[in-house]
């Protein structure tokens, strides 16, 4: 999601990586379940993120969509989020006693958050949002046990790789005045990316490789899509 920021305002001033430590250490949130209450439909769920709920739960996108997860248009492109329950219930997600359902399995927002990301010249850095998390006496932890995901290198990678195959996409559509030709990309990218299950191995107990799988669908696309 596209956002014109003033980093003064909203930072410590500083840009991370996942090497480094980060004053954001909260005792695992314990008495504490704020930022999965106070959200709305801004936690967008990118093909890891799928990959990762349908091997979890051991269901499909349709399955998801009957009551965990919705879809919006961000930035000119349907992509999917996490669903709000209302009245201030938070996360579909959220048990009654304010702990997270899929904490392992978790969406790449809720494990950066009070991170943030920042694109630049093809790459990208972490920063602080010093405002978004009331918890006081914060400890430091370095980034990278923080987000707590396997290969990180690999993961940053397909970050990167996501974020601005996603920003082409949206460039082309803005340049574009078919809504028909709108529509029939977002439907191509939907189902891709998203509708198409992934492989997950959940039968035999072994996750299959999400990033091969990935990789074959991004440059399907390109070829499909990107003029």
């Amino acid at each position: 999601m596209e956002r014109e920021i003033d980093l003064k305002e909203i930072s410590d001033g500083r840009l991370y990586t996942v090497n480094d430590m980060v004053k954001i250490g909260c005792n695992d949130c314990q008495g504490c379940s704020e930022c999965c209450r106070a959200v709305d439909d801004t936690i967008i769920l990118d093909p890891y993120d799928i990959y990762q709920l349908e091997r979890s739960l051991q269901a499909d996108f349709s399955v998801l969509m009957q009551d965990r997860i919705e879809l919006s248009v961000v930035d000119g492109i349907i992509q999917p989020h996490l669903k709000i329950l209302p009245d201030g219930k938070g996360c579909t997600f959220l048990k009654e006693d304010g702990r997270c359902s899929i904490h392992n399995d978790r969406p790449g927002f809720c494990r950066m958050f009070p991170m943030g990301r920042l694109y630049e010249e093809g790459d990208f850095r972490y920063f602080l949002q010093v405002h978004e998390c009331s918890y006081p006496n914060k400890t430091k932890v370095k980034l990278k046990k923080w987000l707590g995901i396997p290969e990180i290198a690999k993961y940053e990678q397909f970050i990167r790789d996501w974020h601005f195959f996603l920003k082409k996409v949206q460039n082309m559509l803005k340049e574009t005045e078919n809504d028909e030709i709108v529509k029939s990309i977002n439907m191509f990218l939907l189902n891709r990316f998203y509708v198409k299950a992934y492989e997950t191995g959940a039968s035999e107990g072994n996750a299959k490789d999400f990033y091969g799988q990935f990789y074959e669908r991004l440059h399907e696309a390109e070829s499909a899509v990107i003029r």
